[in-house]
């Protein structure tokens, strides 16, 4: 770029620190503040850890930009618009992009032997000296917004961030080398095809008894699973809940919110966010866009976006479009020790993050994720939106609690999960090729020998309740699980060591035992041949007292799952749903459809997102069942 020393006012920066004047009093006196703004965010910060600066932008008492040019004046530095004036790009490569990313700081120009460095946050210069390596030029700080930071951090590093946003997984915990349909692995599925049309045309009963016992064994390990954790939460809930601790220090949480053909969710997106009781200097809540989707951000651009609200827009690069690669791309511009996801129709529950502060800081420093409960606020919609609320119920208030409880993997819903900062830096972010990234994100936290714990906070929701388009987002979860299971146990004897006996058969039990439930549900469904006097292949090859045997399973299978889902709705909120769960068994059978549609893309769509349409249900819905 042109040399910045013209537009640079070194007189300025010759004359020094007004430090002797305080912020606040260069605001009342400029008139940009009242005196009594002034005491409430005084006030405030008595109890929230920020500066006094982005405490009065978060309450809506001053724009970012006065506060900026009062960070100027009282520290004699210079302003500098890093869109008309952009920065030196040969400066970039002077030090790691992780230091200028960490302390939001972009080199700007050089000034004789130093470096001006652009910095929203000019108090931090120190630190950033500090981080920086041995020799570096020397420092001098110059200020610009933050948004404008950002937007000069995404341009001087663009495809180093791309490409770090799709292969941020280590590759052994990736599945971005999916080859199904290699020679090698067409000639196995070949052979595995050829094996299993000999065995039927040769003995078409031994084939069918086969699958039985396959169908069966996956029962039996899924009801284990399910028994297991009802007993589990029972014990929990007989005992009830320990008080919640209090928080000495509150931190700072970054939520990021991925939306992608998100046209008519943003206007009640905001509205939700806006009922948080969470210190507003101390959220920061980002809305990550990809950068074709001009849909979506018109929709945000016509949108009021509250000051802890900012937009972060993903690159296009090949064809990969999935939600894990946007959050890896959005990862190095949150700002939180803590990192959240919620989905674009979430409604969370006003004091959800206040919850998540606190079950942290009580928990032990191996627990790096919490799961939230996820819940729907259209139920009312029809039967399949009922149903879909008792799944989900069932799932996240009664199995997931449990699961946790027994010490297993904890397979992670795709929103409300929050995760240390340092935690998912060291894993690596998300796999940006898994379509079902949050149930691989809970396995890798168990193989790096960390936790994930279940808090009893909810955010509500849109129940997907119309069939098509719920087997095409049931199909694109069992497609994850899929890719999920194959990639971790390309070497089964490192999952083992990394897991334990115990979790590894948890992790089978809940992968394996789901794919395999809804792939083989259709066998199950022969042996209703049984009660209505028929002959099954199964009655010739086992004694009658196994056929009897199975029958109790099924009961027990049945029995367990309407105890689960009577517990999960058994609240004030759900009570109406209890005669409802009486017909979940022909609600499953949609999952079936979705399983073949899942095992088929696997092999000639593996990394495609079949995109769940928001928006369907009248968002005034979520605000009105939040409590």
């Amino acid at each position: 770029m042109s040399d910045p020393r013209p537009i640079f006012d070194a007189a300025r920066f010759a004359a020094g620190p007004d430090t002797h004047r305080l912020l606040g009093r260069i605001l009342v006196e400029t008139g940009a503040i009242g005196a009594d703004a002034l005491v409430h965010a005084l006030d405030q910060q008595t109890r929230v850890d920020a500066p006094l600066g982005e405490i009065l932008v978060a309450e809506g008492a001053v724009d970012a930009a006065t506060i900026l040019s009062a960070v100027a004046a009282q520290r004699g530095l210079q302003s500098v618009d890093l869109d008309a004036a952009p920065p030196d790009e040969d400066l970039a490569d002077l030090a790691p992009r992780r230091i200028w990313m960490r302390h939001q700081a972009v080199p700007w120009a050089r000034l004789g032997p130093a470096i001006l460095v652009a910095m929203a946050r000019p108090d931090r210069l120190e630190s950033l000296r500090a981080d920086l390596p041995a020799g570096f030029p020397p420092l001098i700080a110059v200020v610009a917004p933050e948004v404008q930071i950002d937007r000069a951090l995404a341009r001087g590093f663009r495809d180093a961030l791309l490409v770090q946003a799709e292969e941020r997984v280590a590759a052994r915990f990736s599945c971005r080398d999916w080859r199904p349909v290699t020679p090698r692995g067409a000639a196995g599925i070949a052979a595995g095809l050829v094996g299993l049309a000999t065995l039927v045309a040769l003995s078409p009963q031994m084939a069918l008894v086969t699958l039985c016992w396959v169908a069966i064994l996956s029962l039996s390990c899924i009801t284990t699973l399910k028994l297991l954790g009802l007993l589990s939460r029972l014990s929990d809930l007989l005992h009830g809940a320990p008080p919640a601790p209090g928080v000495a220090r509150l931190p700072r949480i970054s939520i990021m919110v991925p939306l992608f053909r998100e046209t008519e969710i943003a206007g009640a997106l905001v509205r939700r966010l806006r009922r948080l009781s969470y210190p507003k200097a101390l959220l920061d809540v980002i809305l990550v866009l990809e950068e074709k989707d001009t849909l979506t951000r018109d929709a945000i651009a016509r949108t009021d976006l509250p000051p802890w609200m900012r937009v972060i827009e993903v690159p296009a690069r090949g064809g990969l479009t999935t939600k894990p690669r946007a959050l890896n791309y959005a990862l190095d511009f949150c700002r939180g020790e803590i990192i959240g996801i919620w989905d674009a129709e979430d409604a969370p529950a006003p004091d959800q993050l206040e919850q998540v502060a606190a079950h942290f800081a009580a928990a032990s420093p191996e627990v790096v994720c919490l799961q939230g409960m996820l819940d729907y606020y259209n139920p009312h919609a029809n039967w399949l939106a009922r149903c879909f609320t008792i799944e989900y119920a069932s799932w996240f208030r009664v199995i997931l609690p449990g699961i946790a409880r027994l010490g297993l993997v904890v397979p992670l819903g795709g929103t409300t999960l929050f995760i240390r900062r340092d935690a998912i830096l060291e894993m690596g972010g998300w796999d940006a090729h898994n379509v079902t990234e949050d149930a691989d994100l809970g396995l890798r936290i168990a193989r790096f020998g960390k936790r994930t714990e279940v808090i009893p906070t909810a955010t509500w929701e849109e129940a997907n309740c119309r069939p098509w388009p719920w087997i095409k987002q049931r199909s694109r979860w069992l497609k994850g699980f899929m890719m999920t299971w194959a990639v971790h146990m390309r070497d089964p004897g490192q999952l083992l060591r990394d897991l334990g006996w115990w979790r590894f058969l948890g992790v089978q039990a809940f992968f394996a035992g789901t794919l395999a439930q809804f792939l083989f549900a259709p066998v199950l469904w022969s042996f209703w041949m049984i009660p209505f006097g028929l002959s099954h292949p199964m009655s010739a090859s086992v004694p009658s007292g196994v056929v009897m045997g199975f029958g109790a399973l099924f009961l027990l299978t049945e029995a367990v799952n309407l105890c689960v889902a009577l517990l999960a709705v058994s609240g004030p909120r759900h009570r109406f749903l209890m005669p409802w769960a009486f017909t979940m068994p022909l609600y499953f059978p949609l999952g079936v459809i979705a399983v073949w549609k899942a095992l088929w893309e696997v092999f000639l769509k593996p990394f495609y997102w079949d995109k769940t349409r928001h928006g369907q249900s009248p968002a005034e819905q979520a605000l009105d069942t939040v409590p």
